[in-house]
């Protein structure tokens, strides 16, 4: 029988983050026996245990983080876990060695100088499995097990909550607001774009650069920065299209996001949303960084509702195909049954 412990190190918002938090609560409403090390983190924390997740908080510090060592041996040594899965590379190198099989989780392209003391190694996507496998990592030891999105519709975020008119076409945008999410492009697509709106769900260090470039473009007066959110299914709702932009994107969480939410999606064909999508079928695929080309394939979707009924219909069968919880919950139980050392 499976007893897995669970190492996440990660910051308070983010896709991983998000995907730890959904992947352990599913795992424990499954029946799986679990506990999870976590970096500091009270709203974290909370919502785990209200699921009846057992969790303990760690500082997950840097090279001479003694505290977190101790701790992560400690917990080893009270639960005696059959399993040990560590995110990304904090966690993963903060594991010491045992009577256990160590699996890590990449959601890209890490360093793998962190990952040399486990027996398994997950990727989210084929890609990255494969780039495993490419780096030289055996390749019956690399794995996929892609990621699975919340599904639960919600009523439509009233329009004047966010200043935004009635009848007007409404963009949403999700992701930090860091160069890799390519929010620029998206801005910069926007000025050809005409009445529509664009809401973007994000928190990060580009706030004032996106919006001064904004104000130059001059559709400063046409977008909603709307700070990290939690309503993300009422957000899907009232908006008329998913934009991906993103310049660096190993997989893509929030594409599968709007295929659940049945809403059509244009992307910058970086890797995974290049892997996802069908171009023309389950979503339109544009250059990255190219905003002309982003702006084209927008009005394309905005200007025919009868295409965008249908890439919205096929995303959602794409989701219901591939992406479902319990698919995925499925392939995680089936893993940790047969991952040895």
């Amino acid at each position: 029988m499976t007893r897995l412990l669970q190492a996440m190190a990660g910051a308070d918002h983010g896709g991983a983050e998000a995907f730890f938090e959904r992947l352990a609560i599913a795992l424990q409403q499954a029946g799986m026996d679990q506990h999870v090390l976590i970096r500091a983190n009270a709203r974290r924390a909370a919502h785990l245990r209200q699921a009846g997740v057992q969790v303990t908080e760690l500082p997950f510090g840097g090279a001479f983080d003694i505290a977190t060592r101790l701790g992560f041996r400690r917990a080893i040594a009270r639960f005696k876990p059959s399993h040990v899965l560590t995110w990304m590379n904090r966690a993963t190198k903060f594991c010491p060695r045992g009577d256990f099989v160590h699996v890590g989780r990449l959601g890209g392209y890490y360093d793998l100088k962190y990952y040399r003391n486990c027996h398994q190694l997950i990727g989210n996507t084929p890609d990255i499995r494969q780039w495993l496998v490419d780096q030289g990592w055996p390749q019956d030891r690399a794995h996929y097990v892609p990621n699975f999105v919340a599904e639960t519709r919600a009523k439509p975020v009233a329009r004047q909550t966010f200043s935004t008119p009635e009848g007007v076409p409404v963009i949403l945008a999700l992701g930090r607001l860091h160069p890799n999410k390519a929010l620029d492009t998206l801005i910069a697509a926007l000025r050809d774009v005409p009445d529509a709106y664009l809401w973007i769900a994000g928190e990060g260090p580009l706030l004032g650069q996106l919006e001064a470039q904004a104000a130059k473009l001059g559709v400063i007066s046409r977008i909603r920065f709307l700070g990290w959110r939690e309503d993300v299914a009422a957000l899907f709702a009232a908006c008329d299209l998913f934009v991906c932009p993103s310049r660096h994107e190993p997989l893509g969480n929030v594409v599968i996001e709007a295929w659940a939410q049945e809403k059509p999606v244009v992307a910058a064909a970086s890797q995974g949303p290049s892997q996802l999508i069908e171009d023309g079928k389950t979503g339109l695929l544009s250059p990255v960084d190219d905003a002309n080309a982003m702006a084209t394939a927008i009005k394309r979707v905005l200007g025919d509702k009868h295409l965008a009924a249908d890439l919205a219909r096929a995303g959602r069968a794409a989701f219901q195909d591939q992406f479902t919880e319990a698919a995925i919950i499925r392939a995680y139980q089936d893993f940790f049954d047969k991952a040895g050392r």
